[in-house]
């Protein structure tokens, strides 16, 4: 992983952190953010997007998604985690933002929070893929 690759990362954390700042329901911020064409943009090897900072990119995922404020909102470190860790995933094994929500919404994530944000990124996704297969999806 490179220093930008890291600090993408970082600014994805923030992101979602933000989201809960700024009162979203996690769950719907995080499915309208990882299944969107915001997550897309910075999927891809180069889009603008990826040099937009947090608030840019709230507001662009606000506008687009038509979020609303209201709802459940996770804690602040989860939601910091969850959107790191998502951004590590697509860096790591190049799968997208969408595929990578699949195998691991929203509610996954925050339920296993408190023992993967103690792992190392790797082996947190390789403990969610296996959730995963458990579920029987993949």
């Amino acid at each position: 992983m490179n220093e930008l690759q890291l600090k993408m990362c970082d600014i994805q954390g923030r992101l979602f952190e933000l989201s809960g700042a700024n009162g979203y329901d996690s769950t719907t911020f995080i499915k309208a953010f990882m299944t969107g064409e915001v997550a897309k943009n910075l999927d891809s090897k180069f889009n603008r997007m990826q040099w937009a900072g947090e608030e840019y990119l709230l507001a662009e995922i606000a506008d687009t998604a038509k979020l609303t404020r209201g709802g459940a909102v996770y804690d602040k470190e989860v939601l910091y985690w969850a959107g790191y860790l998502y951004r590590f995933w697509h860096f790591a094994t190049g799968e997208d933002s969408k595929d990578i929500y699949r195998q691991a919404p929203a509610e996954t994530m925050s339920r296993n929070w408190l023992i993967f944000h103690t792992f190392a990124p790797e082996v947190a996704i390789e403990d969610l893929k296996e959730i995963c297969r458990q579920r029987g999806e993949r």
